[in-house]
């Protein structure tokens, strides 16, 4: 099995359907916190929905598609990192993120995300990435410009929550610019 050590006691691993039950364990622990940040699809409420996402994510995933994959505190999941979009015939992807409060402020998503942008640019040979977040998401756009990425502009009222729109920021990277070290 697959896994990228991020720190000593930190694991990058794909997420899969069998990991439903934990899955779901940490959306009970992250649900409120991520909510306002991620998609409705993504945010379940419960083991079936926990089945159906990590499902929709592997059926993808077979086709060369999305792909899904965890962060481990020790044994503990605690978040992951995503392709939200892959598109080899169009040589993109964007990516994403979300983390339970208690593994924040420790480098992880940049960590992890990292290793997603350097297999999509070297090993798949993808020209471009994007990263997608709320403008008043300011732990998201931190992870963006740590990346390397470019503010490339913003969606005015593109992200309903809560009864309101908000802006949404578009970041980019193109695979030259990472391999010149821009990350």
């Amino acid at each position: 099995m697959f896994s990228l050590p991020l720190r000593d006691d930190a694991r990058l691993r794909p997420l899969e359907t069998w990991h439903a039950e934990e899955f779901a364990a940490h959306m009970d622990r992250a649900r409120e916190h991520i909510r306002p940040w991620v998609g409705r699809s993504f945010v379940t409420d419960d083991l079936g929905g926990a089945r159906e996402t990590l499902r929709r994510y592997a059926e993808r995933q077979a086709q060369d598609g999305t792909r899904l994959y965890g962060i481990w505190l020790g044994d503990t999941l605690v978040g992951g990192v995503m392709f939200t979009d892959f598109a080899t015939a169009l040589g993109s992807c964007e990516i994403g993120c979300w983390l339970e409060p208690a593994a924040e402020g420790h480098g992880l998503v940049t960590k992890a995300c990292r290793a997603l942008l350097d297999w999509a640019f070297t090993d798949r040979g993808l020209h471009r990435a994007e990263w997608h977040c709320r403008a008043d998401n300011d732990r998201s756009s931190a992870v963006a410009k740590r990346l390397g990425m470019t503010l490339e502009g913003t969606r005015r009222e593109a992200w309903p929550y809560g009864g309101a729109r908000h802006d949404k920021q578009i970041w980019g990277i193109l695979a030259s610019e990472w391999r010149a070290g821009h990350r």
